[in-house]
């Protein structure tokens, strides 16, 4: 027990070491984007007094680590800093952008660990065989395909062609669950590659360990089948399988930007993007700060469930 409480220990303390790379990896990135982002944002034609305030307001005039201290001091606080564009608190943006963004993750997590455990277990029972070769080709081929191709074809069959879906969530507003079509072609598009690498990686895990010493002991026990699969050999598939679902939640942070932006929905990618556009330095570095802290704190608790569910991998630790 000891030994775990101090595992656990030294993993939030790598945790909160990471979350301070990252609040110190976004600010420098934003002060090495090339130009002078007061001239950016003053326009076309602009205006020496403009600038002048511009570069006040941002607090340009002060040294690189002063305002590093009172912007790291302000997330402490809660306080993101205020949009250089429109004059609105960065955490307004979060708000208005963070239930689609949560909605569509929420979704493709909700359907992901069935799917992808499922395909998995049917293709690790099958192993060798006709259904194992299927699954295995189709994840794999599936997988190959980027996300915003396969969007691109999934909206000109599905939509455009056949006419099943709607292209986009244009005119929906935020509210998506109310049209629950909207987010059928979305879902899909952030779906179709995690499901084939946690599909196959749970195959893997499940041939692994139904050919452990283990699980013959267990069959020479007379323990069922179904009991010595999912009592005995899925939780120990899963222990990897758990670490994935983080790096999946990774990549989704990612691959919502492009899904969002593919069907004009009103999320955190789209007000990322739009930030860029628009040089809007407070709001790129709030939403910068969101999603790394969000990712820490995932590959924290893949850790402390894979940790639990295969101890032993403290030991290698």
């Amino acid at each position: 027990m000891s030994r775990a409480r101090s595992w656990l220990a030294r993993r939030l303390l790598l945790g909160v070491a990471q979350t301070a790379a990252v609040v110190l990896l976004v600010f420098a990135l934003t002060e090495a984007l090339p130009g002078d982002a007061a001239v950016a944002l003053a326009g076309d034609q602009p205006d020496p007094a403009r600038i002048a305030a511009i570069r006040t307001a941002m607090d340009l005039d002060h040294p690189a680590h002063e305002r590093l201290a009172d912007w790291a001091g302000g997330l402490l606080h809660g306080d993101f800093g205020t949009s250089l564009v429109s004059g609105r608190p960065v955490a307004s943006y979060l708000a208005d952008g963070f239930g689609p963004t949560l909605l569509l993750a929420a979704l493709t997590l909700l359907l992901l660990v069935p799917c992808g455990v499922g395909l998995g277990v049917f293709a690790a029972r099958h192993a060798g065989r006709g259904a194992d070769r299927l699954v295995s080709s189709v994840t794999l081929a599936v997988y190959a395909v980027p996300e915003f191709a396969l969007g691109v074809l999934l909206v000109t069959v599905l939509a455009l062609r056949l006419g099943w879906l709607p292209p986009t969530a244009v005119g929906y507003g935020t509210d998506l669950l109310a049209h629950p079509a909207a987010l059928v072609l979305p879902v899909l598009v952030l779906l179709a590659r995690p499901v084939c690498s946690l599909a196959r990686l749970v195959r893997a895990g499940m041939i692994d360990a139904l050919a452990a010493p283990y699980t013959a002991q267990a069959r020479r026990y007379g323990i069922g089948g179904a009991r010595i699969r999912y009592g005995h050999a899925l939780p120990t598939a899963f222990a990897p399988a758990a670490q994935q679902l983080a790096r999946t939640v990774d990549w989704l942070l990612c691959g919502v930007i492009v899904v969002e932006a593919l069907f004009v929905i009103p999320g955190l990618g789209t007000v990322l993007m739009t930030a860029v556009a628009e040089r809007d330095v407070p709001v790129v570095q709030g939403l910068a700060v969101v999603f790394g802290v969000v990712t820490v704190v995932l590959n924290l608790g893949a850790d402390v469930v894979a940790h639990r569910l295969a101890p032993r991998a403290e030991v290698a630790a």
